[in-house]
């Protein structure tokens, strides 16, 4: 019966004395934060990558043309303005 209470001056294996953790042993990252990590590094490049297309297209490409007005609406702005239009 004295050999069952022995073990009250041992300290179980798993037992950490420094930080007091019951079974605390090295695991890496936690792999929530790896993924946060991998997809915000994603996000940021991607967000970035356009950004700077933009800047770029923004320098190098010329301006748009405006599309030509018909024939039919120059005629309805010049009887706006007062003025006649030609062949009439």
């Amino acid at each position: 019966m004295e050999d069952e209470f022995s073990f009250s001056d041992t300290v179980p294996p798993s037992f950490d004395k420094k930080t007091g953790n019951v079974g605390s042993e090295v695991k890496g990252f936690n792999p929530g934060l790896i993924v946060l990590l991998v997809v915000g590094g994603l996000l940021l490049i991607f967000l970035v990558g356009n950004y700077a297309l933009y800047m770029y297209a923004q320098k190098t490409l010329p301006p748009r043309k405006k599309k030509p007005v018909s024939k039919k609406k120059m005629k309805r702005e010049r009887l706006k303005q007062g003025v006649s239009a030609p062949g009439e």
